[in-house]
């Protein structure tokens, strides 16, 4: 079993920071990419930003030059720094991992999501 936890939203002013963590546990011999996908009320989910194992990284337009994404594969951990936040990133943030339980069997999961309001 394999689970990913997310943790370190909540509500921000406008031009405010947050840092959101996902923990992933269970029966894990390897993670490949992980990433941070978000969904506000009446929009579909968009990728906000993922890491790759080699530490590549890609971002959405929205956030480039204002969010960060980073990793700690000891800890089994994805973080997302969010600085000069605005309005239009209020959204429930999803943690997202490709995990390997054995070689070659590797699944996409889901965490359940956290909400990051912004208040203007």
């Amino acid at each position: 079993q394999v689970q990913l936890v997310e943790s370190g939203g909540g509500l921000v002013q406008a031009g405010g920071s947050l840092r959101l963590s996902c923990a992933a546990s269970g029966s894990i011999f390897s993670i490949n990419t992980m990433g941070w996908y978000r969904q506000a009320p009446g929009k579909q989910r968009e990728l906000v930003a993922t890491i790759t194992r080699l530490r590549s990284t890609n971002y959405a337009d929205s956030v480039k030059g204002r969010f960060t994404i980073s990793r700690d594969d000891a800890k089994n951990m994805v973080y997302l720094q969010m600085n000069s936040l605005k309005p239009e990133d209020t959204a429930v943030y999803y943690c997202n991992a490709d995990i390997c339980r054995f070689i070659s069997k590797c699944n996409d999961y889901w965490g359940q999501g956290t909400q990051v309001t912004v208040s203007s």
